[in-house]
């Protein structure tokens, strides 16, 4: 009867994924797709998250000390669901929305309200920033643009569905990502619609975008179908198209090849990862495919300092990748299964925030865990932002908090 009822349940699961994908209610299909193999598992046979080690015991003495410098709340956060709210700093503030609707700018130094703004909209992908406004996407397909001084909405704009790509201001236009396949541009002045360009989704995808990168006047995207493609920004014009991973498999779940985290450049390569199709270099001239690393995919991102790419894998494993070959160099599995956020290089460190509401900061040289520190209780999905060595975290539940370890 157990058995029945757990092939009843897979189906209603996978049913759901096909009719819901990109409805602004549905929760991560990531989520749904991790639960599909405890179905069939007994509890004794599921791969649980790798549990901590107490500090000064002999596996884990903390090599530095990390400190809690402020910590806020702003609403609720992503309201337990997978968004695209990343905290931006500028000019010694940090702007931060929640789904609930708040925007908020407070003081870098001690967390300090600025500004509130209570937008009624359910907000789900940002800040996007320019020179004079800050650009929110909403689940029901709105972007939105306020006053960087003062909070005040300037304009909004309509677009054809659910907005859960961080938004992208650049030469005076507004880059955004839909979940139906769309990149739209729309003037920065006032919202008003330039150029769409439309790519295919297939049936079932992994809920979320990733961010375009902009580089002079192309953009870059990665899509649902595991193609990368660029558009000129002026018309949305086509100049190339890189196939990165090729799906595979029986099942649709198989078949997933999402490139959903942000592309990053360094020294002419775009760098770019797949849910379970692995991580790759390509060309940013022309898009042929440098290298592909097939054994390291991530759905979370990518980080680079000047030689390396570190990478939180799907199974929350951390790596290191040489940006030239895409060999690995070392690998962290300390962490295991703890659903970690971007892995954020910075200095000699690498930090990362976990889903019981701890930030890890490991080493640049071989890896090792070097300190951790508790924020709260709820995840740290989206990726830390680091600027001037202070590390600004933003967890599902709300809760702001900047951090230091030295």
């Amino acid at each position: 009867m157990n058995k029945i009822r757990r092939l009843l349940s897979v189906w209603v699961l996978l049913t759901g994924m096909l009719l819901l994908t990109g409805c602004a209610g549905m929760e991560t299909v990531t989520d749904m797709i991790s639960g599909i193999g405890d179905l069939f598992a007994d509890e004794d046979n599921a791969d649980p998250p790798a549990k901590l080690p107490e500090e000064n015991d002999g596996d884990y003495q903390p090599e530095v000390q990390s400190e809690l410098l402020w910590q806020e709340s702003v609403g609720k956060g992503a309201d337990q669901k997978f968004l695209k709210l990343i905290p931006v700093v500028r000019a010694g503030r940090i702007y931060v929305g929640s789904h609930d609707g708040k925007l908020q700018a407070r003081s870098i130094v001690n967390g300090d309200l600025i500004w509130e703004t209570e937008t009624e909209h359910l907000l789900a992908a940002g800040p996007g920033i320019g020179s004079q406004l800050l650009i929110m996407g909403s689940s029901h397909g709105e972007v939105l643009a306020f006053d960087l001084d003062t909070g005040l909405q300037k304009w909004s704009a309509t677009v054809s569905s659910e907005v859960l790509a961080v938004p992208v201001i650049a030469k005076g236009k507004v880059i955004i990502r839909t979940t139906d396949g769309k990149i739209v541009a729309l003037r920065e002045n006032d919202g008003g619609f330039i150029w769409s360009a439309e790519h295919s989704v297939p049936a079932l995808s992994i809920r979320g975008a990733g961010s375009p990168l902009v580089l002079d006047d192309v953009v870059i995207a990665g899509g649902a179908n595991g193609k990368l493609f660029a558009l000129q920004l002026s018309d949305g014009k086509a100049l190339w198209e890189s196939t990165i991973v090729m799906p595979s498999g029986r099942s649709e779940v198989e078949r997933l090849v999402d490139l959903d985290v942000d592309p990053i450049e360094s020294r002419g390569s775009v760098y770019i990862s797949s849910y379970q199709g692995g991580t790759s270099a390509v060309s940013e001239s022309d898009g042929e495919v440098v290298w592909r690393n097939e054994t390291v995919s991530s759905y979370t991102g990518i980080s680079a300092d000047y030689r390396y790419l570190y990478i939180s894998d799907s199974h929350s494993e951390v790596y290191q990748l040489d940006q030239r070959t895409g060999a690995s160099l070392w690998k962290q599995k300390e962490l295991h299964n703890r659903q970690l956020s971007t892995a954020v290089v910075y200095a000699n460190y690498v930090v990362a925030g976990d889903y019981e509401g701890y930030v890890h900061w490991l080493s640049t040289s071989d890896g090792r865990l070097l300190s951790r520190i508790k924020v709260g209780k709820a995840p740290i999905q989206n990726k830390p932002v680091v600027l001037d060595g202070i590390v600004y975290v933003y967890a599902k539940d709300g809760t702001l908090a900047a951090l230091k370890a030295q």
